[in-house]
């Protein structure tokens, strides 16, 4: 898996460098300091993960990649919560209980030449899956979370991830959260990872397989986070989730994989104001 783990590193890297370029050509572009809550000013958190994910999904076999970070939000407002589990996105809409606004995810692409177990089964291009998500506050510490997202590229289906988590500050600098996830999936989002098609078969070995959608799969996820000033945050993460249905019956997992998903990582964030550009 080195050769996915290079990949994602330059894009990582390509994609931090490129906005802390921006970032500090703001920071010299000798505009003034904003005040808290300012209407023309933006808080902005870029960041790194190391993350421990499966070799490719449905695999028993785990490489570290690289995930940049992301946030946006109105300066003078307090940071959003997120999970390990969202994909990128910011609020278009946010009356603090209640917050709506585009999601993104990326979908690593899967090469038959990364591992053996994929050997005859041919090359998963990169996906970007692109949606909407709705976060709402049921209570001061209990979030729920829902995304839908089209997916471009390596597949062309819909996905939608439904997460709830309770998040409870322990002390003003550490923060705890966990909460049970659900992903669903169409047919067209499952068929290019977990299908075998005739031509697969005799290639690969294992049987013909068509995988259809459905609850793709479930499991549960926890964080623990520090935040060491108002710029500098910390954290460490761990997900399980259990494939399912099409996903879980597929002979690539169940003859040279798991259905049990492991993804462990820690991460650092850094925030900052800059002027909108808008």
């Amino acid at each position: 898996m080195r050769v996915r783990s290079i990949g994602m590193a330059v894009v990582a890297a390509a994609a931090l460098a490129t906005c802390f370029d921006a970032a500090r050509a703001a920071d010299l572009s000798g505009l003034p300091a904003f005040a808290p809550g300012a209407a023309s000013a933006w808080t902005v958190t870029l960041g790194a993960e190391g993350r421990v994910v499966p070799n490719f999904e449905g695999s028993d076999r785990y490489t570290v990649v690289p995930f940049p970070v992301f946030d946006l939000r109105r300066a003078g407002t307090p940071p959003s919560f997120h999970s390990p589990y969202d994909g990128f996105g910011f609020a278009v809409l946010d009356t603090g209980r209640f917050r709506l606004g585009p999601a993104f995810k990326v979908r690593l692409p899967r090469n038959q030449s990364d591992d053996s177990d994929l050997k005859g089964l041919g090359d998963v291009d990169w996906a970007l899956e692109a949606g909407l998500f709705a976060d709402y506050w049921v209570t001061p510490w209990l979030r729920t979370r829902a995304e839908v997202r089209q997916g471009f590229g390596g597949h062309h289906g819909i996905m939608a991830d439904l997460t709830a988590d309770a998040v409870v500050p322990v002390t003003p600098q550490w923060t705890l959260s966990a909460g049970p996830r659900l992903t669903l999936a169409t047919t067209a989002a499952t068929t290019p990872y977990f299908s075998v098609t005739a031509a697969q078969a005799a290639a690969s070995g294992l049987p013909v397989y068509n995988a259809s959608g459905g609850v793709h799969s479930y499991g549960v996820g926890a964080q623990a986070r520090y935040q060491w000033s108002p710029q500098w945050a910390t954290y460490v993460f761990a997900e399980y989730e259990r494939l399912a249905d099409g996903a879980a019956n597929s002979p690539i997992v169940t003859r040279r994989g798991s259905p049990d998903q492991f993804e462990v990582g820690l991460g650092v964030s850094y925030s900052f104001d800059m002027r909108a550009l808008w």
